[in-house]
């Protein structure tokens, strides 16, 4: 008999004498203090359902050596210890990267570049840029954060790929990429009739050049080896408070 059955029987039935109100038993102060320092997750949205979590670890290579460690070796122990808790869940690790020199705090750089959105948000609540200072009278502008190229003040429009591939040189500067490498990194995903030869990466290569016009020898050619982002006094790079990731 539930407590609303009860509590109508009282009411109709003038012989059975008064019932005070059950209260409930104190808890435990013990008790009540774990169960408010127990961590609480935020309530999932209605037709969803939480598949998994993520967290982000900000520690630069040299924190990491100056603790004595390195971050293969947390990424391992981590690991380690969810399949000790949860041997049925799986993994992914992966790793953000800033411009040296960037700044900011580790943590916020690495959910920035891993698109938090929380953090994405944030940062577009938080920076704004003159229309004025978003593109410049002249010459390159690679707009990372926006994944967007301008030149001349004048937007170009590039393929996914074309700007992934843009993108990959640039973080890259000055360093020679060879033709496997930009296959094995831009198509890592690709079903295996979707993975380009390395004389379609040279296709690609000639598209882009073609869509930067005069500036197409920013992008150069390594005879025998790649390619390689050469950066010109005309050329800017916009990274905002992170560049988009590469992942590993």
């Amino acid at each position: 008999m539930s407590l609303a059955t009860i509590d109508t029987t009282y009411a109709r039935t003038a012989t059975v004498s008064p019932v005070a109100p059950v209260r409930p038993a104190p808890v435990a102060p013990a008790a009540a203090a774990a169960a408010e320092s127990a961590p609480r997750i935020r309530a999932v949205p209605e037709g969803t359902e939480a598949r998994g979590f993520v967290l982000y670890v900000g520690i630069d290579e040299a924190k990491a050596l100056a603790d004595g460690t390195d971050l293969g070796r947390i990424v391992e122990a981590l690991k380690r210890l969810t399949a000790e808790i949860a041997p049925s869940a799986e993994t992914y690790a992966a790793v953000a990267l800033a411009p040296a020199g960037a700044g900011g705090r580790d943590v916020d750089v690495v959910r920035l570049a891993l698109q938090d959105p929380s953090a994405v948000a944030k940062h577009r609540q938080t920076v704004t840029v003159d229309e004025d200072e978003d593109r410049a009278a002249s010459g390159v502008v690679v707009d990372i954060s926006r994944k967007r190229l301008v030149l001349d003040n004048q937007t170009v429009a590039l393929t996914y790929k074309e700007f992934e591939l843009l993108q990959y040189l640039v973080l890259r500067e000055g360093r020679t990429i060879e033709r496997s490498e930009l296959i094995s990194s831009l198509w890592s995903d690709a079903d295996e009739d979707e993975v380009p030869n390395e004389r379609t990466i040279d296709v690609h290569v000639r598209r882009l050049r073609s869509k930067l016009a005069r500036y197409e020898d920013i992008v150069r050619t390594v005879r025998g080896v790649g390619y390689r982002f050469d950066r010109h006094a005309d050329v800017s790079i916009r990274y905002a408070s992170a560049p988009s990731p590469d992942l590993f």
